[in-house]
């Protein structure tokens, strides 16, 4: 499968929601399959806070396949031979998109900690000049998980007419307190390091690497299930030969502990705290005094709901309130809750159940 990787500039200034404008910024997008003529199978597929833009397949400078390749790719639920499917790094993310580790035009120094927060409504719309910038008139669909999922609710919110589908997977249309709660110990945790230096370690030529690594230990206990973990660790002891350091007993620290320093590698602490400010700050109701309902009057697509049993993150009864205020809105929607097995990571992994889902979904 052909990976069309580009950074794709915008010179023009960008106003976010928060009033702050960007002069211009840049967004790193892979693309799969061949748009049509009439530019009438264009999927936009939305990544979760810590993905990118690398959704599926192996691009010549890539260590692995994407983080959906499970469900992207010939003959696959998001078929690439028969649709067009865009998928870009986010705003503010560090995969190559502007963001904190991008140079600021203004003082040819890394933005660091002065970049200004964005927003879910902040990507759907930066997404959307992408969209013009590639010649697509309407989304068949756009789709995501978690974070992406909350994208995809917006996109049909904020430019109803420009999408047939939108498919919200193990999503909310609106983080919880537990969720805030979670996410505010897990920034904490990159703020107290002694190398945060206010967001400007980049300056410092350092990284908070203990605070980041600690905050992804946090927050992957939060994508696994209690079953899972059961199932796959229980209280077994870790061997001696393979122990991350001297402090871990039990095979779910290594675990946790394998996960984190990984991910403290490749990852931006700053577009952390971005990510999980944006997933909190999410909440379209708040817009009609807290009426969903209200909220989602405008909208034109078909709607794909899908939750998973074992969801700790955004539990499948999130979903339920999606679609209940769906229905209430004349919104045509489906609901389904899969068993999944693997907590809220289920999204991204693939089962016949899901795949027949996402098909019959994306073809009707």
């Amino acid at each position: 499968m052909k990976i069309n990787r580009q950074l794709i500039g915008f010179k023009n200034s960008f106003t976010l929601e928060s009033g702050k404008i960007l002069s211009r910024f840049e967004l790193m997008v892979d693309t799969y399959g061949e748009l049509n003529s009439d530019a009438s199978n264009a999927i936009l597929v939305c990544h979760a806070f810590s993905g990118n833009h690398h959704a599926a397949g192996k691009h010549e400078t890539d260590a692995t396949e994407g983080w959906w390749d499970q469900m992207i790719g010939p003959g696959k639920a998001i078929d690439t031979n028969k649709y067009f499917i865009v998928c870009p790094n986010n705003l503010g993310g560090c995969a190559g998109s502007t963001g904190p580790t991008s140079i600021n035009p203004a003082s040819k120094e890394p933005y660091g900690g002065d970049f200004p927060v964005v927003s879910v409504s902040d990507w759907v719309n930066s997404q959307k000049l992408l969209m013009e910038h590639l010649g697509i008139n309407k989304w068949e669909i756009v789709i995501g998980g978690s974070l992406g999922g909350m994208q995809a609710l917006e996109w049909s919110l904020s430019y109803p007419h420009l999408v047939n589908k939108a498919g919200v997977i193990a999503a909310a249309a609106k983080a919880s307190t537990q969720n805030i709660g979670m996410n505010e110990v897990a920034r904490e945790a990159i703020r107290k390091d002694e190398n945060f230096h206010d967001g400007n370690y980049l300056a410092m030529r350092t990284k908070p690497k203990r605070g980041l690594k600690t905050a992804r230990m946090l927050g992957h206990i939060t994508y696994l299930s209690e079953e899972h973990m059961n199932l796959r660790f229980g209280r077994k002891v870790q061997n001696e030969d393979t122990k991350i350091d001297g402090y871990v007993d039990f095979e779910i620290e290594n675990y946790l502990k394998y996960k984190g320093e990984k991910f403290s590698d490749s990852f931006d602490a700053n577009s952390y705290i971005l990510m999980t400010k944006a997933m909190d700050g999410y909440d379209p109701a708040s817009k009609k005094n807290g009426n969903l309902t209200k909220a989602m009057e405008p909208i034109k697509a078909k709607l794909l709901i899908v939750g998973f049993e074992t969801d700790w993150l955004f539990p499948a009864k999130r979903g339920k309130e999606i679609q209940a205020a769906a229905m209430n809105a004349n919104v045509l929607s489906s609901f389904v809750i899969l068993p999944g097995n693997q907590g809220h990571d289920s999204f991204l992994f693939h089962t016949p159940e899901y795949e027949k889902i996402l098909s019959n979904f994306i073809e009707s």
